[in-house]
Formats: C-alpha cells, sequence, structure tokens
C-alpha cells in the first residue's frame, strides 16, 4: 500500500494542477492545507420512459459505492409493481433478493425476490415520481441495500427497502415491472452515482 501526500495548498473544486484523480477518487487540499478526498457524482443521460418493457443503465464503474434511481412521472400501461434490479459483468441478476414495499395510505405491503420492489399498488397510466437510493453494504460480498419512497397522483406513498449479494462487482441496473411485460407510456427514469 502506498501513502500519496498532497504537498500544495490547491483547493477543493478548483481546476488546479494540484488535484488529483486515483481509481475513479479525486484528492485535494482545502484552504488551510488539510488533505481531503472528495467524491465524484455523475448524473446519467435520464431515458425517457414512453415505451419499453424495461430500462436499463450500464457501465457502471466498479468504484461505485452508491446509486439514486429516479422516477419523474413514471407510468406503465399496467398494474404490475415495479423493480430495480441490479446486475454485473453477467447480466442482470433476478433472483435472491430480499425486498419490501408498503403503501402508507393503506399500510399494503408487497415483497419480491427477483428485485428491488419499489411500489405496491399500481394504476395504469398513474404518473409516480420519488427515488430509491442503493449502497453498497460489503465490497468483499458486493452486498446492496435500499431504501426509498415513491408518490403517485392518488396520494399513494409507497416506501420500500431492500438487499441484494451480486455474484460480482455491480456495473447495471435495470428498472422493469414485476411482470416484465407491461409497458412504459410516460415519464423518465434517472440514475446518479457516486463512489
Amino acid at each position: 500500500m502506498s501513502i500519496l501526500a498532497l504537498t500544495s495548498d490547491t483547493l477543493i473544486g478548483t481546476a488546479a494542477a494540484g488535484n488529483i484523480e486515483y481509481n475513479g477518487q479525486f484528492f485535494g487540499t482545502d484552504s488551510n492545507a488539510s488533505r481531503a478526498q472528495m467524491q465524484r457524482i455523475v448524473l446519467e443521460t435520464a431515458q425517457a420512459t414512453t415505451s419499453g418493457t424495461s430500462k436499463d443503465f450500464t457501465g457502471i464503474p466498479a468504484w461505485v459505492k452508491r446509486i439514486t434511481v429516479m422516477f419523474n412521472g413514471v407510468s406503465t400501461n399496467g398494474t404490475s409493481n415495479w423493480l430495480v434490479q441490479l446486475g454485473d459483468s453477467g447480466g442482470i441478476e433476478t433472483t435472491g433478493y430480499s425486498a419490501r414495499a408498503i403503501t402508507l395510505t393503506n399500510n399494503s405491503s408487497a415483497t419480491s425476490t427477483a428485485g428491488l420492489i419499489s411500489t405496491v399498488i399500481v394504476a395504469a397510466a398513474n404518473a409516480t415520481s420519488g427515488s430509491i437510493i442503493i449502497s453498497l453494504l460489503d465490497s468483499t460480498t458486493n452486498t446492496w441495500v435500499s431504501q426509498g419512497n415513491l408518490l403517485d397522483p392518488t396520494n399513494y406513498l409507497h416506501t420500500a427497502s431492500g438487499v441484494k449479494a451480486l455474484s460480482a462487482t455491480l456495473d447495471r441496473v435495470r428498472i422493469t415491472t414485476v411482470n416484465g411485460t407491461d409497458t412504459f407510456d410516460a415519464g423518465s427514469v434517472n440514475i446518479i452515482y457516486e463512489g
């Protein structure tokens, strides 16, 4: 293991020669010459959810420790609950999840072992918005945990959490439905990832 020492007073966030990137992380010094690690936050390109049965975000770097999946006015043509699925170089994993979502409106719940379930009661064309945060719990076992909230126009607040250990390092996320056949018909999704 080697140690990198920064000796110049380079302000964090400024485009100066003293800022250094290593393995996806940025390092610099603040105005008091204290060393600091800066977190990289990347906003992907939003995908319209106006067609198709799933939306994939691929090429997520190995240094990522947290992913926020965002929904903006998303709806489908059916009533199947929504899933966020994780994957690695072997593809999207569709088993081994432990996830539950509830609605605080009427205390209904739903569970899934096929993905991080995000909704409980879905009505066709209900434009739903919110976010699900997925965080790396253990890099040795590639275990990720999730939590989040979605709100639909009928004022159902869906709150969800779950856990999944992947076979390898995460590099992709999919947004789909439990039945895998309902079609997206409005809105958009995007992700933010950070190290």
